[in-house]
């Protein structure tokens, strides 16, 4: 499939650089099969069904950026360097984008600030692979000390990360540390929010995806076939997996918070759409001829064009449903992306 059938123009004044407040009063675009309508978050309670099962991705965003030095070699002065982590090997090794990598070699050991160091044990091309001087909960102390949040690239190129970006670039469910970017949907969830939908009889529960960095690459193949989806960590445990099926066995609808939680539960779930316990890495790639087997809506924010997650909106929703929403959405200046508005979507089929 040619990816540029995914493509669209988006005014980058459209590219939301901070987050609505409060969260929920953010603008929810409802994208039904009979058309759309203009919502706000606050609306989900009233647009879900009582027995319906709300699943969020429980992930936690770790500040991911790290800024630090390498010692000059031979009298020379230090060097100054960036590094992303993307994704944790276990023990206390991570693989890192790093900045300039030319000016790093095997062995060399780069601080950053005063709490965390690591050993350069490995490189290929941009990445690297640093092998910290702590791990386990340590390792997330001195991080947290020593990294800045990693917000999305379109962001950060317009301003750096702020003190602020810490709490508003994560979710209120964040629990499990591991992600390097944020499962943007739940970004608009409030207690306010959780206990209206509560009471209107809605279930909720969370399962746990750890975002990477994958995530902003965009497609650079010309065939959606050449394009090599990016794996992820995911766990969906015997218990979620028994209420998830018992939802779907009662009659009420799974609703999926954002797309992260939607590949973890269709990578989990078999043809005949139960869904399994599952603890793994998942490289799912959804695109327009898929059949989903366990999600029957989807919360997710706007995605930019030709990207992965647009490709999966218009595989749920269908495509020419979803370049007819998103044509809505820009006439209407609706905020895209990370710190953006949201959309609800009905499965096309």
């Amino acid at each position: 499939m040619r990816v540029d059938l995914f493509d669209f123009d988006l005014p980058p004044e459209r590219i939301a650089l901070e987050p609505a407040r409060p969260r929920d009063s953010a603008r929810l675009l409802h994208v039904k099969l009979s058309g759309v309508d203009d919502r706000i978050i606050r609306d989900l309670p009233s647009l879900l069904r009582p027995g319906d099962l709300l699943v969020a991705n429980d992930t936690k965003v770790i500040p991911a950026q790290l800024f630090g030095e390498r010692p000059g070699r031979n009298g020379g002065e230090p060097v100054s360097i960036e590094a992303t982590l993307h994704k944790d090997l276990g023990g206390d090794r991570w693989r890192a984008f790093v900045r300039p990598a030319k000016r790093i070699r095997m062995s060399d050991v780069i601080r950053f600030g005063e709490a965390l160091s690591a050993e350069v044990v490995a490189r290929d091309g941009a990445e690297a692979e640093l092998q910290f001087d702590t791990h386990g909960e340590n390792f997330f102390a001195a991080l947290d000390k020593a990294g800045v949040m990693p917000l999305p690239p379109y962001i950060a190129r317009k301003r750096p990360a702020g003190e602020e970006d810490k709490a508003s670039y994560q979710t209120m469910f964040a629990e499990e540390e591991g992600s390097v970017a944020a499962p943007t949907a739940g970004l608009h969830f409030t207690p306010d929010l959780v206990a209206a939908l509560k009471e209107n009889g809605v279930n909720q529960m969370t399962i746990t995806l750890h975002v990477g960095a994958g995530t902003f690459l965009p497609v650079t193949a010309e065939d959606t076939a050449d394009h090599k989806m990016h794996s992820e960590w995911g766990e969906i445990t015997e218990e979620q997996a028994e209420a998830i099926n018992k939802t779907r066995a009662e009659g009420g609808r799974i609703i999926a918070v954002g797309t992260t939680s939607l590949r973890l539960l269709e990578s989990a779930a078999t043809e005949a759409g139960t869904v399994n316990p599952f603890a793994a890495e998942t490289d799912i790639f959804i695109t327009p001829g898929y059949r989903f087997k366990a999600v029957d809506m989807l919360m997710t924010n706007f995605h930019l064009p030709r990207s992965t997650l647009f490709m999966l909106v218009c595989a749920f929703a269908g495509t020419d449903a979803m370049k007819a929403a998103y044509a809505h959405a820009i006439e209407n200046t609706y905020r895209f992306y990370s710190y953006g508005d949201a959309c609800l979507l009905e499965r096309a089929s």
